[in-house]
């Protein structure tokens, strides 16, 4: 049994240290309270709802998440989603949403949606991680003002000072304290140390009290207050659906990420699934919603978090906050979390890539540029990923579509060959035709595909009309060496065009039709 639990945990000894899991995890747990507070605020929600969602999501993920060591919680890219919501439906309808939005993403993670991550290029990655490590950096902004609404006045004089000095002293312990020892996370260290400073010299300056409440009771189970009816889910689909999509492009990319810090590999369908069933259970407890957090994930691993008992510890420390010790935790500066996050945003950014201009495609650097954009000022991450996919998709087909050769000879029957070299696909159409000169051919033409291939309905349909052109003009034309899956296209394709193809032992003649 014990065997078990261990490899349930996925926690080895010789590979990490209990004491570092321990103690990150309460890091971390530490660092979800102003974040999750935040984001409540953002979606127009009490505060202890993104508390309890943090709770919920973070426990259920980090049991059966794909990748231990990731920190899941309340976020703010399913935050944005949920404003307008809140606005016009009232909160009852978010937690339907939040249930519906767990639904779809457990059926993602069933049918083994998760791989799809592959198809995101590393260009968009960057963009994406260099994206919300500055939106990390400007949402700490928000800390600067004297209170908590939007149009608050900003601090001025001894508070202002006062502010980034102890910020500053945070960012220092964070970033030598690794140099002098690693028996405790710098992170605790330098929000303990602040901590006492603050409260021992009775230093003027914001707390996480300043914020709002962090006490309070277990939430209770309870269905949503929406009538359940069809009107209902036309409402809520559109914003589950959104909220899905985000919280699984997020959480894989995060899970991508942490894959390259640790150089270890997690499951992207266990984690979907698991960030559907921890939304979904969250849903009948009154939360917003979640999915991972790349700033708190890269706090847990830096502090030494590799396995689930970090999440797990985070979690429940988090739950502890609110039922035990609230008013301690509500003592904390808000500059001792504001410098820890402001170190998560450096160490997120991949200064690498400021080191690539010139040396890499001028595309990959427009791809990472558009998709920063996109993250920073629409804070869309969902968006920025898939237009950042798009565009490589695109750059991609174009790349090919002028690779597409042809390589021609005459043999000594006086039979032409054109050796076709590279995919034959939409994009490359017209260059392919371009290759050949039907009307001062020879009579007997052989298109050999051994270093090609038909990729779509558009390559058929090129064959098609260029066997025409040869029929019209009295020549006979070969298709040769199509592989075994370019045929079954092309009789698949029967249904829909007219294939003129006939299948030959040796060749694919299409002459012979003529003459049947």
């Amino acid at each position: 049994m014990r065997a078990k639990i261990i490899n349930f945990l996925q926690y080895d000894k010789k590979k990490g240290n209990l004491k570092d899991e321990l103690l990150s995890g309460i890091t971390v747990a530490l660092a979800l309270v102003p974040e999750a507070i935040a984001f409540s605020f953002i979606a127009g929600l009490s505060p202890l709802v993104g508390l309890y969602s943090a709770f919920f999501i973070g426990i259920i993920t980090s049991i059966f998440g794909g990748r231990p060591g990731m920190i899941s919680g309340a976020t703010g890219a399913i935050a944005v989603v949920l404003v307008s919501l809140v606005i016009n439906h009232g909160r009852e309808y978010v937690f339907a949403a939040v249930i519906l939005m767990g639904v779809i993403q457990i059926l993602v993670g069933v049918f083994k949606l998760g791989k799809f991550i592959r198809l995101v290029p590393q260009s968009v990655i960057y963009g994406f991680v260099n994206g919300l490590a500055i939106i990390i950096f400007m949402s700490q902004f928000g800390q600067f003002k004297i209170g908590n609404e939007p149009d608050s006045p900003w601090m001025s004089g001894n508070s202002l000072y006062i502010m980034l000095g102890l910020i500053a002293v945070t960012m220092l312990i964070i970033h030598f304290m690794p140099k002098l020892t690693k028996a405790v996370p710098s992170s605790l260290t330098a929000i303990v140390v602040i901590s006492l400073l603050v409260i021992g010299l009775d230093i003027p300056t914001k707390t996480i009290g300043d914020l709002a409440s962090v006490s309070g009771s277990f939430p209770s189970l309870a269905l949503p207050n929406v009538p359940f009816t069809w009107e209902t889910l036309e409402i809520v689909f559109p914003y589950a659906l959104i909220m899905a999509g985000v919280g699984l492009i997020e959480s894989l990319l995060t899970l991508t990420l942490i894959d390259e810090i640790t150089e270890t590999r997690g499951s992207g369908n266990k984690e979907s699934f698991a960030q559907g069933l921890a939304n979904f259970v969250t849903g009948f407890f009154g939360g917003m919603g979640g999915c991972a957090m790349i700033g708190q994930s890269l706090i847990n691993v830096n502090a030494g978090g590799r396995s689930r008992i970090s999440g797990i510890v985070a979690a429940l420390g988090l739950l502890s906050i609110v039922l035990f010790v609230g008013p301690v935790i509500e003592m904390i500066p808000m500059a001792a979390l504001v410098g820890l996050m402001f170190m998560v945003a450096i160490g997120t950014f991949e200064w690498a890539t400021l080191r690539v201009f010139g040396k890499v495609p001028v595309s990959d650097i427009i791809v990472m540029l558009v998709v920063i954009l996109i993250t920073v000022f629409l804070h869309n991450l969902a968006l920025a990923v898939l237009i950042g996919v798009v565009i490589s998709a695109l750059v991609f087909a174009w790349e090919n579509a002028k690779r597409i050769r042809a390589r021609k000879h005459i043999d000594e029957n006086g039979v032409k060959h054109y050796e076709i070299f590279g995919p034959l696909f939409f994009g490359c159409i017209s260059t392919f035709n371009d290759k050949f000169d039907v009307n001062n051919d020879p009579d007997e033409v052989v298109i050999d595909f051994r270093e090609s291939r038909v990729v779509d309905l558009s390559a058929i349909e090129a064959l098609n009309k260029l066997t025409e052109k040869y029929l019209k003009a009295g020549k006979k034309l070969h298709l040769r060496h199509l592989s075994p899956d370019c045929i079954a296209m092309l009789k698949n394709a029967e249904k829909i065009v007219d294939v003129n193809i006939l299948e030959d032992p040796d060749y694919k003649v299409v002459a012979d039709r003529a003459t049947v």
